[in-house]
C-alpha cells in the first residue's frame, strides 16, 4: 500500500505543476477563457483525485478489518464534474466549456502517464518479474 500511496502523492504533484502551468498561460496569454476552463476542470480534477484517494484508502482499511466496505465517491465526484460544467456554461465569456471538460479529466491522463513511467523505471531497472 505504501507504493499507492507514494503513486497519488506524485501525482497531485504533477496536478498542481499543471495548475500553475496553466495559471501562467491565464496571466501572459489572450486565451484567457481557454486557459480559466483549464483551471477550472483541473481544479476540480484534483479535488476528485483527492476524494479518490482518501476512499480508497478507508476502503483497504476496511477490506483488511473485514468490515463493510464504504463506497468510492462516485456520486460526489460525478457532481463536482457537473458543478464545473454548470459553472462554464454559465459564464461562456470568462470559461470555455471544452476545455473545463479536459481539464475535468487531466488527472486520469496524469495517472496514466505516470503508470507509464513507473512501469518503464521499474522495467529498465530490471525490478519487474516476467
Amino acid at each position: 500500500m505504501p507504493e499507492l500511496q507514494q503513486s497519488i502523492k506524485r501525482q497531485r504533484k504533477y496536478l498542481i505543476y499543471l495548475l500553475a502551468i496553466f495559471v501562467l498561460g491565464w496571466g501572459f496569454t489572450s486565451a484567457q477563457d481557454i486557459y480559466a476552463g483549464l483551471l477550472l476542470g483541473t481544479t476540480l480534477s484534483l479535488y476528485n483525485h483527492w476524494i479518490i484517494g482518501k476512499r480508497i484508502d478507508r476502503f483497504s482499511r476496511a477490506v483488511a478489518e473485514g468490515r463493510k466496505t464504504p463506497s468510492l465517491g462516485t456520486v460526489l465526484r460525478m457532481g463536482s464534474a457537473a458543478l464545473a460544467a454548470m459553472i462554464a456554461l454559465r459564464n461562456p465569456d470568462q470559461f470555455n466549456l471544452i476545455s473545463t471538460v479536459i481539464g475535468l479529466m487531466t488527472a486520469y491522463a496524469v495517472i496514466i502517464i505516470d503508470f507509464g513511467i513507473q512501469h518503464f523505471i521499474k522495467r529498465t531497472n530490471g525490478k519487474e518479474v516476467k
